[in-house]
């Protein structure tokens, strides 16, 4: 099948193989042309495996799928989520970019419900509570946790923020132990509260603290969030289904992120967004950060056939940015058929999945610089850090810079054992600070690339049908787990008869 990557094949098989370090030698002024900053962020592709021929070649992609005038119907409201018929107003959560009615309509209404989130954080402020548990799952919980993580001071503030997630019971009893119900609230996050574990997890909380008193919600259908743990409507916060739940932490949803870093600096993380969403309206496709970043990961994917892709945080506050970005990128470009519904013809979405520096040198890290198999990386940094352990940091730094020089570079050895192929490819992003700025920035910068991967392969960011057969299955698998029903799949039967043998 011919797609709109083959033009780019005949680049490919020109640069392929050698060390990424040819490529600096042919063209003197690479790293000035292959480095962008926007505000406090900082981006260098200098070591990713295409030339200034190849990048203009794919700039001609970009402009063939109409990429800023996607960018233009995204923020402006219209219904880009087509399987879904709705449009994906992630963007209007944390300012306003466009004057089309319907973005509009959705800043307001996300400026009402924040002042709502205010009233509620001063109730909690002024009441005993010192320790609030967050449960959700999915979208409803990695961006909060992340953020909450990353941000949080080193001593806890006016609130510990607990997080549960996993249906398993064992969460929720190391979750609680610690934990007085006297002096704790929970925040149920939830878009329909039809999600099984938030169900199952709400009840043993609303159970531990003895009542409903101290429940709060955050829901798409506030009305079933009410009704099904008695919490009176004025603890319940909106949020909308023209916002994804992977996209969401921008809303309401953010409720616990405000409670572990203060009102104010939730405030940040939406202004440093809200100035890359700007970056990505008003800047021309050659040098909009997100673009960039969205046609690497279409020419690893596509014309080198890398299946994987990593993140790598120095800095351990983002140690929960992989998690995180596997729900963003894989949930949202885990698709097969285009948005007609025909087969998308192109392989999609690598596998996304990453670690902490200096810790994951000494784990898979030999994989990377010697396996068979190369995976692109992105390195994420930060130049200065809080902590007061300067020594620390620039180790970490230049661990930062080695590993990224020596995936490029390679180093030959006549002991084949010793040598280094080089020519694995990678970018490398600096923070200035780890700030909520720079942390709102960099999560929008994800969310727009993931966004132009899907415009470039014709497919919707927006639904993922792909989570459903799975729950309902479960669903119908408790009465067996019970010896209520029988199951027609030979394998599950004879599984569940082992698990009854031994339960």
């Amino acid at each position: 099948m011919t797609t709109g990557f083959d033009a780019l094949q005949s680049h490919a098989t020109r640069l392929r193989g050698g060390p990424l370090s040819e490529l600096l030698a042919r063209e003197p002024d690479r790293v000035a042309q292959h480095a962008v900053r926007n505000g406090p962020l900082y981006f260098n592709f200098a070591r990713q495996s295409y030339d200034a021929p190849a990048w203009q070649a794919m700039l001609e992609q970009a402009r063939a799928a109409d990429l800023a005038g996607a960018f233009r119907r995204l923020f402006d409201g219209e219904k880009v989520n087509v399987t879904e018929g709705r449009a994906a107003l992630h963007t209007a959560l944390r300012g306003q970019h466009t004057d089309a009615v319907v973005a509009r309509e959705a800043h307001a209404s996300a400026v009402d419900v924040r002042q709502r989130m205010v009233a509620l954080m001063s109730q909690l402020e002024g009441s005993d509570v010192t320790d609030i548990v967050s449960v959700g799952i999915g979208g409803s919980d990695l961006g909060p946790r992340l953020v909450a993580d990353a941000l949080r001071d080193p001593l806890p503030g006016r609130f510990r923020v607990h997080f549960l997630s996993n249906v398993d019971g064992a969460a929720a009893q190391r979750t609680l132990a610690p934990l007085d119900p006297a002096r704790t609230a929970a925040v149920l996050i939830s878009k329909t509260f039809g999600t099984q574990e938030t169900l199952l997890n709400g009840t043993i909380l609303r159970d531990w603290l003895g009542g409903s008193e101290r429940l709060y919600a955050v829901s798409a259908n506030p009305e079933r969030a009410a009704a099904a743990f008695d919490i009176a409507a004025e603890r319940v916060l909106p949020m909308w289904d023209w916002v994804g739940g992977r996209y969401s932490l921008w809303s309401a949803v953010g409720l616990p992120i405000a409670l572990a870093i203060g009102f104010g600096r939730f405030e940040q993380l939406l202004e440093g967004a809200s100035s890359f969403d700007a970056h990505v309206i008003g800047t021309p496709l050659a040098g909009n950060i997100a673009v960039r970043h969205a046609l690497t990961a279409v020419w690893n994917r596509n014309v080198l056939g890398h299946a994987a892709q990593g993140v790598m945080t120095y800095d351990q506050r983002l140690a929960l940015l992989p998690a995180y970005l596997q729900q963003l990128v894989m949930e949202s470009l885990g698709k097969s058929v285009k948005l007609d519904g025909s087969p998308v013809g192109v392989d999609t979405v690598p596998v996304w999945w990453g670690g902490a520096g200096t810790d994951v040198q000494h784990s898979f890290f030999q994989a990377l610089h010697q396996g068979t198999v190369i995976v692109p990386l992105d390195f994420v940094g930060t130049v200065n850090s809080d902590a007061p352990y300067a020594e620390n940091h620039r180790a970490l730094l230049s661990n930062l810079l080695a590993q990224s020089e020596a995936l490029a570079n390679g180093q030959h050895s006549d002991d084949p054992h010793r040598s280094y192929a080089g020519g694995r490819p990678s970018t490398l992003i600096l923070l200035d600070a780890l700030t909520p700025q720079s942390l709102g920035a960099l999560i929008a910068m994800y969310e727009h690339s993931v966004y132009a991967q899907s415009v470039l392969w014709g497919i919707n960011a927006f639904d993922q049908f792909g989570v459903e057969l799975g729950k309902q299955l479960a669903n119908g698998l408790l009465p067996a787990l019970k010896g209520e029903t029988e199951v027609k799949d030979p394998v599950t039967r004879a599984l569940l008869a082992e698990i009854a043998a031994r339960g």
